[in-house]
């Protein structure tokens, strides 16, 4: 079993790298699918294995000054305490069912909106540039810090609840707050905000006693590797090809466990 979770995370770990996308909204629903983990357990571990697995590639862009501080800074006071009012939420509810089946629905729900996050990723930053309401545009310039913070709340409480969103959702949320950002920056600001978001949901989780460091351990034996495989080979593959093939599968995963919630 523990080489089957440590090729899992090889899997996981070659599709991120091949792709940038997929690590949480794939690894819990294989976790409990496939290895039939308790979702509390699934979503605890998960947390922190993406913020060990990204942490790495936070340096990169900060040495090139690719991170926007400010948008860091506005996101994660909407986030964090969405994530820490999360966690008390869930240290109240004694019934572990009751925890279980509003962590599958927040999964599948999370799943849904980050595959119309993938697939529509370039047609939302094409239509926020070219839109002609200027009205809108410079309310949402007037007011998008603020509309920044909510947006990281929101993040907060999806990410503690199924560890998915703080990648495809939180990109797909700059974009339509800041599209004249360049994706490079974009991506690295996102990057930075998950970490921090992923690591302290993921301790959050290890106080309340969910997280398996065993679990954990394994995983990233395999993802690491899988991930310079995968970073390697991405190069060679169009993103025409792997966004939609991603953005599906995340989709029919999402909705399978919406509808069995």
């Amino acid at each position: 079993m523990e080489l089957a979770y440590s090729f899992a995370g090889l899997v996981v770990g070659f599709i991120v790298g091949l792709t940038g996308i997929g690590g949480g909204a794939l690894m819990t629903p294989i976790l409990i699918v496939g290895f039939g983990i308790n979702p509390v357990v699934a979503v605890s571990t998960d947390l922190m294995y993406a913020a060990f697995t990204k942490a790495g590639g936070i340096w990169p862009y900060a040495r090139k000054k690719l991170v926007n501080w400010s948008i860091v800074v506005a996101l994660l006071l909407g986030s964090v305490p969405g994530a820490l009012f999360t966690l008390w939420i869930l240290s109240g509810i004694e019934a572990l069912e009751s925890i279980e089946k509003l962590i599958n629905i927040t999964l599948g729900v999370s799943l849904v909106l980050t595959s119309i996050a993938v697939f529509l990723r370039n047609r939302i930053r094409d239509v926020v540039i070219n839109t002609k309401a200027v009205k809108l545009k410079n309310t949402v310039r007037r007011w998008r810090m603020v509309l920044t913070t909510f947006a990281g709340l929101v993040l907060g409480g999806l990410v503690t609840l199924s560890s998915v969103g703080a990648g495809a959702l939180g990109t797909a949320l700059l974009i339509v707050l800041f599209p004249h950002m360049t994706m490079p920056m974009i991506v690295a600001t996102d990057l930075v905000h998950a970490v921090v978001l992923t690591s302290v949901a993921g301790v959050g989780h290890w106080q309340l006693g969910n997280l398996d460091f065993t679990l954990l351990a394994y995983l990233l034996a395999g993802s690491l590797p899988g991930v310079f495989i995968g970073s390697h080979l991405g190069t060679r593959l169009s993103a025409r090809i792997m966004q939609p093939l991603m953005g599906s599968l995340l989709l029919f995963i999402g909705l399978k466990f919406v509808l069995a919630g």
